[in-house]
């Protein structure tokens, strides 16, 4: 028989051993399509409309640089501008500053269907878990919000696929990435609307009255829209945010951010 050998006696009985033979695979399946290897459409498909960060290994973090992430929404989530949202956010931004000793939510800000923030971290560790606080945190408020907005339970996914994160490793780069985040909104042309403080200065959805390296002078007791509480951002401690920034150039409230630069930078 093929596959199989025969040999020695045991208590009168033939003992046979299992010769294992190559099996012959076909090289094409059933649709006439190869399997393995490259072939377009393979690979892991986005959580959403557009493909968000590699899922490649991460570049080991150094502590002494800033983060600037992206965090997008899904498009059913609808417009995060809004006062109701903005609250599940700073309700979120709360909970991970009393929880997360080494990660820091420096600045932030909020357009219609991402988030953008400048945080620190002490290991790559620590930026993973306090990120993936920050979400399961908003994600529970922002459908807690749209729930009662829209009469409609909502649950589930709230982000889509992987976060961005740029490293901020010099003043310049921590410069751009810091206007870019509390401007974001003259970029966006969302300047232009009547919720504003400090009279179309500063954007509301921002952490923009925590910075205090603006061109222009903030008054000691701004005046706030009824209702509007500042979000809770952590301060900085890494030397770029601090000290390297205030080598740089002020920031304008009236500066348009251009657009994002991203640095590869060997760590």
């Amino acid at each position: 028989m093929a596959g199989v050998e025969y040999y020695g006696f045991e208590m009168g009985c033939p003992r046979k051993r299992h010769v294992q033979t190559e099996l012959q695979l076909p090289k094409l399946d059933k649709n006439k399509q190869r399997r393995g290897g490259y072939r377009p459409g393979a690979g892991r498909k986005p959580n959403g409309e557009r493909a968000g960060a590699s899922h490649i290994a991460r570049a080991p973090l150094d502590k002494r640089h800033p983060q600037h992430i992206t965090l997008r929404v899904t498009k059913d989530i609808g417009w995060l501008r809004r006062l109701d949202m903005y609250a599940a956010v700073r309700l979120a931004l709360r909970v991970v500053l009393a929880r997360h000793d080494e990660f820091r939510i420096v600045h932030l800000s909020l357009q219609n269907t991402h988030l953008h923030l400048i945080v620190e971290a002490s290991d790559q560790k620590a930026l993973a878990n306090g990120l993936r606080a920050f979400q399961i945190s908003a994600a529970k408020r922002l459908n807690a919000a749209y729930s009662r907005r829209r009469r409609v339970a909502r649950s589930g996914r709230v982000f889509t696929d992987r976060y961005h994160c740029e490293n901020l490793a010099s003043v310049r780069q921590v410069r751009h990435a810091l206007a870019y985040v509390i401007n974001n909104w003259r970029r966006h042309r969302d300047d232009n609307g009547a919720y504003t403080l400090l009279e179309g200065r500063l954007d509301p959805y921002a952490s923009g009255l925590a910075f205090r390296g603006w061109h222009e002078e903030i008054p000691p007791d701004v005046p706030l829209p009824d209702g509007y509480e500042v979000p809770p951002v952590s301060r900085a401690t890494t030397w770029l945010l601090g000290q390297g920034l205030q080598k740089a150039a002020p920031i304008s409230m009236f500066e348009v951010p251009g657009p994002r630069r991203v640095a590869v930078v060997d760590n």
